[in-house]
């Protein structure tokens, strides 16, 4: 709407008449209407390239393609001889298509920074920052146990441990990727692995696609130490804890299930963990993230629907 509205009061004001203005006008909407749907296919097509980008590099790029956008739209008016060919016309082609191509571009960006504010930010680091003292509570708590139930077996989680440690005292980065949050993840349950024995069943169906996806930084540990907490200590017989991803039509979904104990042995849950997980993923993703926690068929199921592609930072 914007671009037609631009093209009808263009023509309007090089027009010396009402039927010079009616002449010109239908061109003028083909090709405001062709370089608009061309610049969007464009700019979807590249948001991949475009996301990797500073934002004023991202802001020329879009500014080309409107130039490139409007040359293109008007060749067939041309080709067609709908409108006279002449060298002030044909500069003004490229020039028009960036003029409306720009201030789009800035109200792409704007819109983008409003989704992420600056209090959001702090929110996010907040939320994040609760996470690591009850990260490294349990996994000392962990390495204490299994030295008094087998010391022999000890030695072997201290690099698995190290490592835990490591990344969750690092200086937090706003997103990292799930790959690295699985490798983490996978870290976690092979010490859990070592303190629960047979009575820990951990099945990986992983999509490696899915790997360059963006997360907040232990979004997954807390879920994974959830379902071993849950699902699998309070039952005599152990149980699985399943981790799986995949992706589809530019998402990616995240699902850790684990089998229920008995009502009885159940220990339940004060849903602190899902909620902080919750709100951080709203905070980065917004509504491009879908969470969802529910019973089905004798398993706890968490799953995380998010984009397929990298953020705009």
């Amino acid at each position: 709407m914007a671009v037609q509205t631009a093209a009808l009061v263009g023509v309007l004001f090089a027009a010396d008449s009402w039927a010079q203005a009616l002449a010109a006008l239908g061109p003028a909407i083909l090709a405001g209407m062709g370089g608009t749907l061309l610049w969007l296919v464009a700019a979807c097509g590249l948001r991949r390239a475009l996301g990797r980008l500073a934002p004023r590099s991202r802001l020329a790029m879009l500014t080309a393609l409107g130039a490139l956008a409007g040359i293109a739209a008007a060749a067939p008016l041309l080709l067609w001889q709908a409108a006279a060919a002449s060298g002030p016309r044909l500069l003004s082609l490229p020039l028009a298509g960036a003029a409306l191509a720009l201030p789009l571009a800035l109200w792409i960006e704007a819109r983008a920074r409003s989704l992420r504010p600056a209090d959001a930010d702090a929110r996010l680091a907040e939320l994040q920052s609760r996470i690591r003292p009850h990260f490294l509570f349990n996994a000392l708590n962990t390495a204490l146990a299994l030295v008094q139930v087998d010391p022999a077996k000890a030695e072997q989680v201290l690099e698995d441990l190290a490592e835990l440690f490591r990344t969750a005292i690092a200086e937090q980065r706003a997103s990292v990727t799930l790959a690295e949050e699985l490798a983490l993840a996978e870290r976690y349950l092979a010490i859990e692995q070592v303190r629960f024995g047979p009575r820990l069943r951990v099945l990986w169906e992983l999509d490696a696609a899915a790997g360059r996806a963006r997360v907040p930084p232990l979004l997954l540990q807390p879920l994974v130490e959830n379902a071993v907490h849950h699902g699998v200590e309070p039952a005599a017989e152990g149980g699985v804890v399943r981790v799986r991803t995949e992706t589809r039509r530019g998402e990616v979904t995240i699902s850790i299930d684990n089998t229920l104990a008995g009502t009885a042995a159940a220990v339940p849950g004060h849903g602190i963990a899902l909620a902080n997980v919750q709100e951080r993923l709203r905070l980065m993703h917004d509504l491009g993230a879908r969470f969802d926690a529910r019973r089905l068929d004798g398993w706890w199921r968490v799953r995380i629907t998010l984009p397929d592609e990298p953020l705009v930072r």
